[in-house]
This record gives C-alpha cells, sequence and structure tokens, in this order.
C-alpha cells in the first residue's frame, strides 16, 4: 500500500529550539524600530487629509 505521508508541521514542533540571546536581542531591536517608524509615520501622516481639505476650502471674506 502506499506509505504513511508525513506532517512537516509536526516535524518543526520536534525541532523547536531556544533561539541564541545575541539573535533574540537584535530581533527584538529592530522589531522596535519597525514599530516606532510605523508610529512616527502615522503620526505624521494622519492629519495630510484634514490639512489638504483645509487648503481648497474657501474662507467668506469680510
Amino acid at each position: 500500500m502506499a506509505q504513511k505521508e508525513q506532517n512537516p508541521f509536526k516535524e518543526l514542533e520536534r525541532n523547536i529550539r531556544e533561539v541564541p540571546p545575541q539573535l533574540r536581542k537584535k530581533v527584538m531591536n529592530d522589531v522596535a524600530a519597525a514599530k516606532l517608524l510605523m508610529d512616527l509615520a502615522s503620526l505624521f501622516g494622519a492629519n495630510y487629509p484634514s490639512l489638504i481639505s483645509s487648503l481648497f476650502k474657501t474662507q467668506p471674506k469680510k
């Protein structure tokens, strides 16, 4: 009969090892830097639609 197929995901579960501390620290720092950049981009980019709409609004003259 046909051989039973092995599930590659079960192989991954068996091969879990602890990550070296230096690599873990580098990855966490990279993630923190990316999150900071995303937060800054959203902070400065969130007001652009209102800024553009205010530029095109006409104000009545007094």
